[in-house]
């Protein structure tokens, strides 16, 4: 009956014609024709066992496409025995083999110390990794030792060069290679030197022996290239030496013990000259600092002193300067209140002056009135008092005699002055009727004599 096979393109099935031609159908739909059959590819022993190890399943179809995922820093080798031809996959990347196709599978050294055989694998991880061995070398005064060193190392290759590529797989076991090459560099570099210097420098000893010394600048390298597969060894690391012997053994310890004694003691008075040194140190530095300290209090001290002179200075300046300046402010203000006193006074003086002045010739005024009304009173008073006098003084010379006329005359000055007595008046003024009067001049004098009475009061 004809199949149908659905592919997907990673999967793939392998197909034999009635000539005997095998070929692969990958990642398309394929129909077996009448002269075809589907063909069963066989593996390597172990190659199976590999493959679920990376993924692939348990129980393998042989008529399925071998699918190989190669991983990340590793590298895988496909032979091809119908070209006699190897080409090398790089991961991450898939591997699917042809009729004619088969992975190398790598036998390498493995366990410590190192033995032939001991891993396979189908991949070259290309690192960086570490590798552990044992190896029993011997000194040069014949003390045997067992050294526990530890390798790191790495694959130097160019991926997009197919020839780098194919170096990686010229040697099957690299691993024994590597550790038998550097074994061979360190037995003859501890063969060379006593047990005690071996002891002592161990791992200069080892590190030159396997790198060696770059003869241009005299350093020590920092690899170790092995040109066949571009293998790069870049570290070695001692994990420990052991003595085989019992006798070497225990001459190891007393002197581990010993220098471990002497590195104690040497430390221990190190640490105590040092703590000495220290407290020494220290103690200058004190006393430097208490110097340093009293210099700064007694400079403190002199510019306490200059401050407080100044201060002093500044005082008494200032209170001499208040002073004056009170001083001179009260001056002023006593000059100020006196001008102002002054000024007052002067419009005070002034003002009573002028209401003086408006007093007395308002009085002056009023009294000249008054004393003409009065004087106008008085005269029509006199005419009257004539007249009344007068016919009086008719009727009664008329009605009484000389005699009687006589006497009256005799007494008349006497009632003159009775008579002004009752007017008031303290002088008279004795007229004719023909003189006039200057009553203005009188009045004058009157008001001036007045006024000096009153300014004098």
């Amino acid at each position: 009956t004809q199949s149908t096979w659905a592919l997907d393109r990673n999967e793939g099935i392998y197909v034999r014609d009635l000539t005997g031609a095998v070929y692969a159908v990958i990642g398309k739909t394929h129909l077996l024709r009448e002269n075809e059959e589907l063909w069963e590819k066989e593996l390597q022993p172990g190659v199976e066992a590999l493959l679920v190890k990376y993924g692939g399943p348990e129980i393998r179809d042989k008529t399925r496409l071998v699918c190989f995922q190669v991983p990340f820093k590793g590298a895988c080798q496909v032979y091809d025995y119908r070209q006699k031809t190897a080409r090398v996959v790089f991961g991450p990347d898939m591997v699917m083999l042809q009729p004619d196709e088969q992975l190398t599978v790598l036998n390498l050294s493995g366990g410590k110390p190192k033995r032939s055989g001991q891993i396979r694998d189908i991949v070259l991880q290309l690192g960086p990794d570490f590798s552990t061995d044992i190896l029993t070398v011997e000194t040069s005064d014949h003390a045997r030792l067992d050294l526990r060193l530890s390798y790191g190392w790495f694959f130097d290759v160019d991926r997009s060069s197919p020839a780098e590529g194919a170096l990686l797989f010229n040697i099957p076991d690299f691993v024994g290679d590597m550790c038998k090459a550097i074994a061979s560099r360190v037995r003859g570099a501890v063969a060379g030197v006593s047990f005690d210097a071996f002891h002592k420098a161990s791992a200069e000893i080892i590190n030159r022996a396997v790198f060696g010394v770059d003869p241009a600048t005299g350093l020590l390298r920092t690899e170790f290239r092995f040109p066949n597969n571009h293998l790069v060894v870049n570290a070695v690391d001692i994990q420990s030496v052991e003595p085989v012997d019992k006798s070497t053994r225990d001459s190891l310890m007393q002197s581990v013990q010993m220098a471990i004694s002497i590195t104690t003691d040497a430390l221990e008075a190190k640490a105590t000259n040092a703590a000495k040194k220290k407290e020494q140190e220290a103690m200058a530095e004190l006393a430097r600092q208490r110097i340093r300290d009293e210099a700064l209090v007694e400079e403190a001290r002199q510019l306490l002193i200059q401050l407080k002179a100044e201060s002093r200075a500044v005082e008494t300046t200032g209170t001499a300067t208040a002073e004056a300046q009170a001083r001179a402010q009260a001056q002023r203000i006593v000059g100020e209140s006196e001008v102002t006193l002054a000024q007052l006074r002067a419009q005070a003086a002034n003002i009573f002056s002028r209401a003086e002045l408006e007093r007395m010739s308002t009085y002056q005024d009023a009294e000249v009135v008054h004393q003409k009304q009065v004087d106008e009173i008085e005269l029509e008073n006199e005419r009257k008092r004539k007249e009344i006098e007068s016919r009086k003084f008719r009727e009664i010379v008329e009605s009484i005699g000389r005699e009687t006329i006589l006497a009256i005359a005799n007494a008349g000055p006497e009632m003159q002055a009775k008579l002004l007595g009752g007017l008031g008046l303290q002088g008279m003024v004795i007229t004719d009727g023909q003189t006039p009067l200057n009553f203005f001049n009188l009045a004058n004098d009157m008001i001036s004599t007045e006024a000096a009475g009153t300014s004098a009061q």
